[in-house]
């Protein structure tokens, strides 16, 4: 697609007009339209016909809000895509502001992407043409905004495709060579340590959710070292590629279990956009990414097993796996990297989905500071989420006999609050760490596929959370 910016622009064959709600007609040349057919509400369009050419009209509602204007603009090229031929037109007038134009372009980009990876035959997007022209017409200087919308939009298609393609084709090694390829691409060092170097170096949490697969274990560090870099920022995402529940062997939702790396995915995702984007933060990123399958080498119940801290851990459920991975994860960060701020996601529990559904994740943090910024960061995109406590009157739940702590508590209560009490064991009391429990909003129900699928949540809120400290 070829992107034009011009002053006044030419009518074209289709023309994009989003417009705010207003009680008035909305004027737009010498079209006006009487607002009881169209005002300008929030997630409504209003398509209309003169002289050959369309004219479809976007409503943005009263404020701004990042996330239905995202999404009216995806919904219009994702299921009215017949409308676009070979060039459109985009009108801004100057009272739209550029957080807005940025969610205009991303959704519209958004748009294109369809869950048909292996169909014989998939119409393409009318908008992934090179041939196809959209033509930006604005009063003000939109470059920088229209830039910004396609960068976070093309890091988190690739993100929906990490979660979206089925686990024989995404495993540890997939994430390992696509980790690399970016790297490459955007300007981040890459280190990946297959089972034996994990073994020797201590990663003993992690190898052993690892054990029952034939795909590798692989142990990904992701290092975006700019010059003069203003603060250093630790990440860690749960890279678990399929999860069957292990040897505690799952009973319900397991055709759902490739989407077990959505964290890991959101990490990799946000990587490619702090570089694209260039923001002047040092960034390390870890990816503990393994399968965890079911055969005569699998972990067990009850088994005690060594963490890269040294501390030992009883195995009360092998189906509690994804804090094993983070713990080593998080150790090996904080003892070789020492970032300033720490920020692990991941699906990690049913508990947070129970709790919260599909509309915000869980956040846990003892930070009040950090806390906030997070929250506020989720808030002005539209991916929200909610603090639950991490009280010591929650410790007893992963206090263990027989080792240093358990996995799992063996209740049917608070497992988020349990599960991240267990990851906070492995932080070394740092002060600026925080989790995100994502388990219910990064894989869902939308109107966007008959199936459920990728949302991409923690990219941009990751990325912009660093890019705003």
């Amino acid at each position: 697609m070829k992107i034009l910016y011009t002053t006044t622009g030419n009518v074209k064959k289709l023309n994009l007009i989003p417009f705010f709600e207003s009680e008035n007609p909305l004027v737009f040349k010498e079209i006006s339209v009487n607002p009881t057919l169209f005002s300008g509400k929030k997630d409504t369009t209003f398509v209309m016909e003169q002289a050959g050419n369309i004219f479809l009209f976007i409503g943005l509602g009263k404020t701004a809000d990042y996330k239905s204007i995202q999404t009216s603009f995806r919904r219009i090229s994702a299921k009215q895509s017949n409308l676009f031929d070979r060039e459109a037109a985009l009108f801004f007038a100057t009272e739209i502001k550029e957080n807005e134009i940025e969610a205009a372009i991303s959704g519209l980009w958004l748009g294109t992407y369809q869950l048909g990876h292996y169909k014989k035959e998939l119409k393409k997007n009318p908008l992934l043409a090179d041939d196809f022209s959209l033509e930006i017409v604005s009063d003000s200087t939109v470059e920088k905004a229209v830039e910004r919308g396609f960068k976070i939009a093309k890091a988190q298609i690739e993100t929906y495709n990490l979660v979206d393609l089925p686990p024989n084709k995404v495993t540890p090694d997939f994430l390992a060579q696509w980790a690399k390829s970016a790297g490459e691409k955007y300007g981040f060092e890459v280190t990946v340590f297959g089972r034996e170097k994990a073994i020797d170096l201590g990663l003993h949490a992690f190898t052993a959710v690892g054990k029952g697969s034939v795909n590798e274990p692989q142990f990904i560090i992701m290092e975006y070292q700019p010059s003069e870099a203003k603060k250093h920022i630790g990440l860690v995402g749960k890279g678990i590629t399929f999860d069957t529940g292990g040897l505690n062997i799952k009973t319900a939702g397991m055709v759902h279990m490739k989407c077990d790396m959505a964290g890991g995915a959101a990490v990799l995702g946000a990587m490619q956009l702090i570089a694209d984007l260039k923001l002047p933060y040092r960034v390390t990123a870890i990816v503990p990414a393994c399968v965890n399958s079911v055969d005569a080498h699998s972990f067990l119940p009850s088994d005690v097993i060594g963490s890269y801290s040294g501390k030992s851990i009883e195995i009360i459920d092998t189906d509690a796996e994804g804090r094993l991975i983070l713990a080593d994860g998080l150790s090996y960060l904080i003892k070789n990297y020492k970032p300033e701020t720490i920020i692990d996601i991941a699906t990690l529990t049913g508990s947070s989905v129970a709790t919260f559904g599909n509309e915000c994740g869980a956040l846990f943090t003892n930070n009040e500071a950090l806390s906030k910024k997070i929250q506020e960061t989720g808030a002005k995109i539209g991916e929200r989420l909610w603090p639950l406590p991490l009280w010591d009157s929650y410790k007893s739940d992963i206090e263990s006999e027989i080792a240093d702590v358990k996995n799992y508590s063996g209740k049917p209560v608070a497992g988020a609050i349990s599960a991240a009490k267990f990851l906070e064991f492995f932080t070394e009391n740092h002060t600026a760490w925080a989790h995100l429990d994502i388990a219910g909003v990064s894989f869902i129900d939308d109107e966007f596929a008959k199936t459920k699928h990728a949302t991409a949540f923690g990219v941009y809120l990751i990325a912009n959370f660093i890019e705003n400290l």
